[in-house]
């Protein structure tokens, strides 16, 4: 039906944004799709250097976890990406593992894949964070799903976040989508529908 790569950006691994991965989780096992949570844990994460090797020899010079998630990439249907808020933004190692890894897969293989971002913070500054993590779906043509609210829950623990009735709600609600759309989607392409054919990319570097 479907798998869906959870990806938990925390350096804690049951914190709040474990949490919420769980409680969408659940609602996928309900939904008959497949999950795999890959944790960055607590090790620093190497940020992109623009050596520029992934683009020519298909992986990253740095040997970690962004290249076991490429050489998988087309085991997934959708990927949603976890973090905490740090000063407004998402967190470092999240960010690093995403910049290499969004620019190591070919465009080609994003293209209609879904989406999502979940992000965890005590009071404020989550929209931000939950927005700059959407740009990196926004421009390889993916599906990115919503839910009832921005994905986000709040508190300082584990246990302050099981007490956010509302986002462990737009949690489960983000899930219903994604699975709902991976079931259109599947439907879809038995009945021939398929991925768009694109054009090829034209760059305009302004100066």
């Amino acid at each position: 039906m479907g798998k869906i790569l959870l990806v938990n950006g925390s350096p804690n691994e049951k914190g709040c944004c474990g949490t919420a991965l769980e409680e969408i989780e659940k609602e996928f096992v309900k939904n008959d799709i497949e999950t795999e949570t890959l944790w960055l844990a607590k090790k620093p994460m190497q940020d992109c250097i623009a050596c520029f090797q992934c683009q020519t020899k298909g992986c990253c010079v740095f040997n970690d976890q962004v290249n076991e998630i490429d050489n998988r990439i087309d085991e997934f249907d959708g990927f949603i990406f976890a973090s905490p808020v740090y000063y407004g933004g998402p967190n470092g190692r999240l960010t690093s593992f995403m910049d290499r890894l969004f620019f190591s897969v070919p465009d080609d293989k994003w293209a209609g894949k879904l989406a999502a971002s979940v992000v965890s913070c005590r009071r404020a500054g989550a929209t931000e964070a939950f927005e700059r993590l959407n740009q990196y779906y926004l421009m390889m043509n993916m599906i990115t799903v919503g839910s009832q609210y921005w994905n986000n829950v709040h508190g300082f623990s584990s246990e302050d976040v099981k007490k956010d009735e509302e986002g462990l709600q737009t949690m489960r609600t983000l899930a219903k989508n994604m699975s709902w759309l991976l079931k259109s989607i599947e439907i879809g392409s038995k009945n021939g529908v398929v991925v768009p054919e694109y054009e090829e990319k034209v760059f305009t570097n302004f100066i």
